[in-house]
């Protein structure tokens, strides 16, 4: 079985599960709802706009007549957006078995959130950050359970932290500013799956990360329509890049700490395998340092 291509058929029965997916209104976040509800799963699309994501229910239900899916309005940008949305969450549902942290912002205008955080550290991270935490209690309990959060392979270039300025950060590089929200995505779930397996919690924490996906990302990226037939040989679909997600949050075989993403040229597209990650994401102590550094930012705290 290892060597054989993993697509959304390989999907084990989801039945009986619950599966919150940030960003779920529209590409990669999409795809994943569509795959999960197609399995049995019960997922909230946990979606900044209800009514794209009322069009992205009747969208998933007109594939999955069956299916179960349920709305929060969740602003990751926004604390107690975060908050009113795990609240609103711990009263529906008592266990939590999958949580995707889908949702991203990348070539955005340069701006704060309404915290004042930097836009991309503000959603990508911290608001994961916070909603997990205050999801926690749901999931770490729960045999099975797991926490998927999407990094990206930007991980890797010019992602220095600045612990001084630590998620308030505006330099003039918005490819910089997402690439170190998007380490901080991996050093939270390497930090994560290692207070976990301390807690002999049986929840394991993953990372993905969908290639080069034709998504809604670059929507405010400055003439993308022109670029456009030039890339899109070179990127995933939607569906495609979702697997890796999909595979983190679902394969029986998969285990904390791993890090999914395509077995393509310079992991760009494919399908999902085991990849990598930069020495700065294995770095334990920069792993704790944003831990604690997100505590603070936010004041949420974790059960473990």
């Amino acid at each position: 079985m290892s060597g054989q291509v993993w697509t959304a058929a390989r999907i084990p029965d989801q039945s009986g599960r619950v599966a919150v997916v940030t960003g779920a209104n529209c590409g990669n976040g999409l795809e994943t709802a569509r795959a999960l509800a197609g399995r049995g799963a019960l997922v909230v699309l946990a979606v900044r706009d209800l009514a794209k994501g009322e069009a992205a229910v009747a969208e998933i239900a007109a594939d999955h007549p069956e299916s179960r899916l349920e709305l929060v309005e969740l602003d990751l940008a926004w604390l107690d957006s975060v908050h009113r949305a795990a609240a609103e969450l711990r009263d529906r549902f008592e266990r939590i078995d999958l949580l995707v942290n889908n949702a991203g912002v990348f070539h955005t205008p340069r701006r704060q959130t309404s915290d004042g955080f930097e836009i991309r550290m503000g959603t990508n991270h911290l608001g994961h950050f916070a909603l997990t935490g205050l999801l926690a209690d749901r999931i770490v309990a729960v045999e099975g359970a797991r926490v998927v959060t999407v990094s990206s392979n930007a991980h890797r270039y010019r992602a220095r932290i600045d612990f001084e300025r630590f998620g308030r950060e505006q330099g003039r590089s918005q490819s910089a500013a997402y690439g170190r929200s998007k380490l901080a995505n991996l050093l939270f779930t390497h930090e994560l799956q290692r207070r976990l397996e301390s807690a002999g919690s049986p929840a394991a924490a993953l990372a993905a990360h969908p290639g080069w996906s034709e998504t809604e990302i670059l929507r405010d990226f400055r003439g993308i329509r022109f670029i456009q037939p030039l890339i899109r040989p070179m990127r995933n679909s939607a569906a495609t890049g979702a697997l890796a997600t999909l595979r983190a949050a679902t394969d029986p075989a998969a285990a904390g700490g791993e890090f999914y993403g395509p077995d393509g040229l310079f992991e760009m597209r494919g399908h999902p395998v085991l990849v990598g990650s930069s020495d700065r994401a294995h770095d334990i102590e920069l792993q704790r340092q944003v831990w604690t550094a997100s505590e603070d930012a936010t004041g949420v705290t974790f059960p473990v």
